[in-house]
């Protein structure tokens, strides 16, 4: 297992997207020194426009519908607690721990940007709870993305005062018992908290971030299937030839290539038919710079607007201590992620769709050559037919999420927010693309696996050799039918891991 990264300063407003990777792999994280003289300002600023009587949405009045109502000054910590409680209705299953590690780092950016009006000590609750792995139960369905991620961060926000659950060390307790166990006391909230504490868009980005980054593995390993499935086909890779892309243009397109082009380099399988009379392979072969380049410019694409928008502040309404004034916007609006969660779905779609076509090649004795569905004693054993059909089902069901969140709205709230994103909506099926994808990956690294297997003694590229490799070490040379579930399964969790194409992702991302 990769040891967690060095702990990570966030900066808030400066945090990278290398950063978002170390605390979604376990960094640990604590806020850069300068950033709590943000947070004072801003909560003195509240603090003021409290003490001078103005009426301030969010402040002293009800929320949504009911802003038009005043609430008085010796209520104003009950209504921010009421709005923590009136808003945990979130269900499904829980979000996985490594998304709630981001959701509470990328929480603790915004607020520290200054323009929430919370006191310090609200993150402080936040960070110690990060730093201790004590992890707030926050079910995974509930928003629509608009008027921010409301639901699931009520339930963050529920357990820093002592409310709904915590799982600490792998169990989940009261969130008032797990706050004893780490010594620190329930949060009683002043004027704005709660609201800045659930307005925001931190888990739809936090959701989008894990497909973001889960794909990107992904698209690294694709790139060494896609390499190890050519020399299983004795292809050429004078498709992959620089001057072709540089004659397009496409970055994507000309930055995939070269990395084929390179991966293929020494393979002694490549120059064994340099002279066959083979000119083109078939399309999911020949044209991976093309669909993988656009591709990767999806993805890179989304990954610069989630980069903006973990550092964005998505608060309502928006405090300005320098001129001591809280401005109602719409910053809570997902919209940008919704759009790059959508853009991650048709990439991730694409990915596993073009693996598969390649794993249908090579299971096809006509088409590639090889012995049928690359067993031998084909009839009395099956080899690769079903893996091949598993990878297809996994397609097809990509295929059945991938239609955009983004265009669908509902109207929430009494119509007072009629238009919001599905955002969080959006990048939860971008997550289970990437699970559907990695499956896919899997199968076609395994499949290429075993057609170079074919070619021995001849072998391919050194850097392809080393990930057929670590395969081996894994999953046997497949001689006679055998329950293949847990090779597949082991394949598959491989691309989420990262385990053959670490160094490769360093290229691209």
């Amino acid at each position: 297992m990769i040891a967690p990264p060095a702990a990570v300063e966030l900066v808030p407003g400066e945090v990278t997207l290398a950063q978002l990777r170390a605390i979604w792999r376990g960094a640990a994280v604590a806020l850069a020194p300068g950033g709590w003289t943000a947070i004072d300002a801003a909560a003195e600023a509240v603090a003021r426009i409290v003490a001078s009587g103005r009426t301030v949405y969010g402040v002293n009045t009800g929320f949504g519908l009911l802003a038009q109502t005043r609430i008085p000054d010796d209520r104003l910590a009950e209504l921010q607690r009421n709005l923590l409680l009136s808003h945990s209705c979130g269900i499904g299953a829980p979000l996985a721990p490594r998304i709630v590690r981001l959701i509470m780092a990328l929480k603790a950016i915004g607020l520290g940007r200054g323009r929430s009006g919370v006191r310090r000590k609200v993150v402080e609750q936040l960070l110690a709870l990060l730093e201790a792995d004590a992890l707030p139960l926050i079910p995974s369905q509930g928003s629509v993305g608009a008027s921010g991620d409301l639901a699931p961060l009520a339930h963050l926000s529920a357990a820093m005062i002592g409310e709904g659950q915590i799982v600490l060390q792998g169990a989940a307790l009261p969130a008032r018992e797990a706050l004893a166990k780490l010594g620190l006391e329930p949060l009683v909230l002043g004027p704005k908290e709660g609201l800045a504490l659930i307005n925001g868009t931190q888990v739809s980005t936090a959701i989008a971030l894990d497909a973001l980054f889960a794909g990107e593995r992904v698209f690294a390993s694709a790139l060494i299937a896609g390499a190890l499935s050519l020399d299983a086909l004795k292809g050429t890779d004078v498709a992959f030839d620089p001057r072709i892309h540089e004659a397009r243009g496409q970055p994507g397109q000309i930055a995939v290539a070269a990395a084929l082009k390179r991966l293929l380099e020494g393979s002694a399988i490549r120059h064994s038919h340099e002279d066959c009379p083979r000119v083109q392979d078939p399309y999911s072969f020949r044209c991976q710079p093309q669909v993988m380049g656009a591709c990767l410019d999806l993805i890179r694409n989304a990954a610069r607007t989630l980069e903006i928008e973990a550092n964005a502040v998505t608060d309502n309404p928006v405090v300005f201590a320098e001129a001591e004034e809280a401005l109602s916007g719409g910053n809570f609006h997902a919209e940008p992620v919704a759009f790059a969660a959508d853009m991650l779905t048709m990439a991730l779609c694409e990915i596993g769709s073009i693996s598969e076509r390649r794993t249908a090649v090579l299971v096809d004795p006509k088409m590639s050559g090889l012995p049928p569905f690359l067993v031998r004693d084909s009839g009395v054993n099956s080899g690769f037919m079903i893996a091949q059909v598993s990878a297809a089902a996994l397609v097809s069901e990509n295929k059945s999420l991938a239609f955009p969140a983004s265009v669908d709205s509902i109207p929430t709230s009494a119509n007072q927010e009629d238009h919001v994103s599905m955002a969080t909506h959006g990048a939860c099926k971008a997550g289970r693309i990437a699970a559907n994808a990695a499956g896919v990956i899997g199968i076609e690294l395994l499949t290429a696996a075993q057609g170079v297997d074919f070619h021995a003694p001849l072998e391919t590229s050194p850097q392809l050799e080393t990930a057929r490799a670590l395969i081996r070490a894994h999953v046997p040379h497949y001689e006679a039918d055998r329950y293949f579930a847990d090779d597949l399964a082991w394949a598959r969790e491989a691309v989420l891991q990262g385990a053959l194409s670490d160094a490769l992702e360093g290229e691209f991302f």
